[in-house]
């Protein structure tokens, strides 16, 4: 299994260099890049990885480099670094996604426990995203009509509250239902809820 990747974006030569060190003697692998632009260039989409990186860098800075990142799709962890007074940037940059801010100069400790939490939070992301990818797809050979049934059932509505919304008869949302469960592969209700919320289907109003 490899071992997670921490790319380091910083502008300082010594700063990349020495966190390389820090975080290698901890395990990681570690990729340095001089600009956010060097970055963009060389990441290859990969997954179990996070990014450190400096909030002020000449041409596009942590906060730029971040929307960027937002802009391509690109799910990555990122911990901003920040100096003396850039506090208000990294909290804009919190809010924007970011897991984690270390004002300089921070303790090596802190360094690894914030990537270790960066780490963890890419997996379970990377785990979700997996779900939804998988939910979507079962879902993606049923009918409208099968669509239909299946948002009111989940929302709640017996057989016959469904057959009487949608003007069918009960026999065919029972039959419905039969196919629904069998293209999902899901083995109850429950399982059938489990897979429409991990596809992130909106769920109608009961009543």
């Amino acid at each position: 299994m490899a071992k997670p990747n921490v790319f380091i974006v910083d502008d300082d030569m010594d700063v990349r260099d020495s966190l390389s060190a820090l975080l290698e003697s901890a395990g990681f692998v570690v990729t340095p890049f001089e600009s956010a632009n060097a970055f963009l260039a060389g990441y290859k989409n990969e997954t179990g990885c996070c990014l450190v990186t400096d909030i002020r860098m000449p041409g596009m800075d942590g906060l730029a480099l971040q929307a960027e990142l937002g802009r391509r799709e690109i799910k990555l962890p990122i911990i901003i670094m920040t100096g003396h007074g850039d506090v208000p940037l990294a909290v804009r940059a919190m809010k924007a996604g970011a897991i984690d801010f270390l004002e300089k100069p921070f303790d090596d400790q802190r360094l690894i426990a914030s990537v270790q939490k960066a780490l963890e939070v890419g997996e379970i992301t990377q785990a979700d995203r997996a779900r939804a990818a998988a939910a979507e797809e079962s879902l993606g050979d049923l009918t409208d009509r099968e669509r239909d049934v299946l948002l009111l059932l989940v929302a709640g509505h017996s057989n016959k509250v469904v057959a009487h919304k949608l003007n069918i008869s009960p026999r065919t949302v029972e039959v419905h239902r039969g196919h629904i469960m069998d293209k999902t592969k899901a083995r109850n209700l429950a399982g059938l809820v489990r897979i429409a919320l991990a596809a992130g289907l909106k769920f109608p109003e009961t009543g």
